[in-house]
């Protein structure tokens, strides 16, 4: 990680590298075009000729959330009513490169954090998505400490910086709308698959409509009320109440959950796209605007 706490860029993880890699590992497809996109925070990324991305980490994690998307997206994925990465070659660890890199299939769209999802129908092609990921997973699914929790395991930070009063928006009515969700009952239904990292880099669209979710390194097993932040994460305003009109399944709890998780997100999110803030990474300036609106209709909504 550097200084201001971005992910360290790899001076050999360049063009000539990948393309070495494929000759060796996957020579079949070592003739496609291959050129650098913006990636994601954890992976650096390059388009493989028309379908296909190779994904090479960054930090130190990324290695692992890679074998966990290799491990459990393609079973998923086809119950999905939009397109994701899925994993189609893993690439091994070699001298040139001493860790775990893939090969996914590319999913075309804009990140949202560039071109916000401003179609009212987005709310639609979200619920949808996530009435078909929200199913019980199996015992030997992932977990995470930081995603599909209590939100009293994850409190701590963002409840020392309302008493120091150092968080964005209305001070007021943040308080008021984490008390209700700190109140919430917990989820007490099995462990539901989930995204883990619904936030306006992760998914995708075409002329501001939802047309695919990416990174699923992050994803786990336990309450939806992680993703279901998504609502205000991602959709415009005004599109919350439509969103839970098709998801159907989230009962009040749920809901009240559902936007604590919106303002921890938020926090992050601005922290990240702040450089130098403190306790957080900074370093993706895309990501602050879009959390800033999100909070906006965090605080404007009603449970």
């Amino acid at each position: 990680m550097s200084a201001d706490g971005t992910p360290a860029e790899d001076p050999s993880a360049d063009e000539a590298l990948v393309r070495s890699l494929l000759e060796s590992q996957h020579p079949d497809l070592a003739g496609l075009e291959l050129r650098v996109v913006d990636g994601g925070w954890d992976n650096r990324m390059w388009r493989l000729g028309p379908e296909l991305a190779v994904r090479m980490p960054r930090t130190p994690r990324a290695p692992g959330l890679l074998r966990k998307e290799h491990r459990w997206l393609p079973s998923l994925a086809p119950g999905l009513p939009l397109p994701v990465p899925v994993p189609v070659r893993t690439g091994a660890p070699s001298p040139r490169f001493p860790h775990d890199w893939t090969i996914t299939r590319w999913v075309p769209g804009e990140p949202a954090d560039r071109a916000p999802l401003h179609d009212p129908r987005s709310a639609r092609a979200l619920a949808r998505f996530l009435s078909a990921l929200h199913h019980p997973a199996p015992d030997d699914a992932p977990g995470d400490p930081q995603r599909g929790v209590p939100l009293s395991k994850v409190a701590d930070g963002f409840e020392e910086r309302l008493r120091r009063g150092d968080v964005d928006g209305d001070i007021d009515r943040v308080l008021a709308v984490w008390e209700q969700a700190r109140a919430a009952p917990e989820w007490d239904g099995p462990p539901l698959w989930s995204h883990g990292d619904l936030h306006p880099a992760n998914v995708v669209g075409t002329g501001g409509v939802l047309t695919g979710v990416i990174d699923f390194g992050d994803m786990c097993a336990g309450d939806p009320a992680t993703d279901l932040s998504a609502a205000w994460l991602l959709l415009p305003s005004g599109s919350a109440e439509r969103f839970f009109s098709e998801y159907a399944r989230a009962d009040e709890a749920t809901l009240l959950r559902a936007r604590g998780w919106a303002l921890l997100r938020c926090r992050e999110l601005i922290g990240i796209g702040r450089a130098g803030d403190a306790g957080l990474p900074g370093g993706k300036p895309t990501w602050r605007r879009p959390a800033l609106d999100a909070l906006s209709r965090v605080l404007a909504s009603r449970p």
